[in-house]
């Protein structure tokens, strides 16, 4: 285990010593800051919240997986990297279950646990005293890209976290009704959030509302296969870029990679860490296409409103609550999205609209300092709820 305490960490540890500062540990994500997904985003805003709310914030990660020269980085936020298997099916657990027992050590007043898998682990933490809030994400035992085992896995790290976590976290309203109906708990809305950006420049060879885009994890709930049919046909009037991969290699890699080389109209860019970059490309797309279909609140979506993206998204109940009137929508055949991009690609006075109505959306509901607000709130009634069960059972 490799434990990294900022160089500027001296008056919160000063503060913990006497008793001043409570201690917050975020657990189930690669690390501060990182850039793979939805729940580092998260915490490369949460985090430093926390530490200008007054918290001792400690992030688990893994090895390899953050930027610690990030110039963004905020050094008061304490790192710890913890061990685990680098595999598909085993990462999230035995990271999951090092960084826990690391936290076991601690005890901190509060963990945030991202990810159900964990649920495994979460009676450690009630044993040691601590409590927990959970984010329990999407409903991950319905994803395609998972086999059996893994689906059964999650499902039995679910009913876990259903039993042991003391508050949960739902991104949207509908993951919050699938718990209440499948598990019997209530849970706390939180979404996500989105940062609206200056005017960016324009990447290289782009021209605004002119390029078709789509960012996302090359799975098959995310529409890339009937995405990438649709492309033969898109390509021929419009500019393509691809964000993304599957992180581990395999047909729909060679897929993206066999469409640039076919196609002088498709630039694929594979995974992005560059935000400004990224931000860009939403900022001016001409239609950002979200196919996203199992989970709630997607991250990228969010994001992409935050941007003013002229938004086509794959027509599901998590897409039309977050987007409301803000979007147009399609069935996930090959032949209705390049259809629906293709219109709105075709009519500018349309795609003003959406971007306008994105923004506004982003605005009203799906904001950084909310989200993270929220968060703050969720945590602190947790501490306090623990308090006042171990007062109810001293006196009785």
């Amino acid at each position: 285990m490799q434990l990294n305490h900022s160089k500027n960490g001296g008056v919160l540890e000063k503060e913990r010593a006497m008793g001043r500062a409570q201690s917050v540990a975020i657990i189930g994500t690669r690390g501060y800051p990182s850039y793979y997904g939805g729940f580092e985003t998260a915490v490369r805003k949460l985090a430093p919240y926390l530490v200008d709310a007054g918290w001792d914030t400690t992030v688990y990660g893994r090895p390899g997986s953050t930027r610690q020269d990030d110039l963004d980085r905020d050094l008061r936020v304490r790192c710890v990297q913890t061990r685990g298997l680098e595999t598909k099916s085993l990462s999230t657990l035995s990271y999951g279950l090092t960084a826990i027992m690391h936290a076991v050590r601690s005890k901190p007043d509060v963990a945030l646990i991202m990810n159900v898998a964990n649920g495994f682990w979460l009676p450690l933490l009630r044993l040691r005293g601590i409590p927990t809030v959970v984010n329990v994400d999407g409903i991950e035992w319905e994803r395609a890209k998972w086999g059996r085992l893994a689906k059964a896995v999650f499902r039995m790290g679910a009913r876990l976290t259903a039993r042991f976590g003391d508050t949960l976290v739902a991104d949207s309203v509908e993951i919050a009704r699938r718990w209440k109906t499948d598990f019997g708990r209530d849970s706390v809305f939180i979404p996500y959030g989105g940062e609206t950006p200056e005017q960016l420049p324009l990447q290289d060879g782009l021209a605004r509302r002119q390029y078709v885009l789509v960012v996302a994890r090359f799975v098959p709930e995310n529409t890339i296969p009937e995405f990438f049919e649709a492309v033969e046909r898109i390509a021929r009037n419009h500019a393509v870029v691809i964000v993304g991969s599957s992180g581990y290699g395999g047909e729909l890699d060679e897929a993206a990679s066999a469409l640039d080389k076919a196609h002088e109209n498709v630039s694929w860019l594979g995974h992005l860490s560059d935000d400004r970059k990224l931000l860009s490309l939403w900022q001016n797309a001409g239609v950002y296409f979200h196919g996203h279909s199992v989970g709630g609140t997607n991250p990228a979506l969010v994001q992409a409103m935050a941007c003013g993206a002229p938004i086509v998204a794959r027509d599901t109940v998590y897409n039309r609550e977050v987007l409301g009137d803000a979007t147009h929508l399609t069935s996930p055949t090959p032949s209705d999205i390049a259809e629906a991009i293709e219109k709105l690609m075709s009519d500018r006075e349309a795609q003003e609209i959406a971007s306008q109505k994105a923004l506004q959306r982003s605005a009203e509901i799906y904001t950084w300092d909310s989200v993270c607000a929220s968060y703050e709130r969720g945590i602190s009634e947790s501490i306090g709820r623990k308090s006042r069960l171990r007062s109810s059972a001293a006196k009785g």
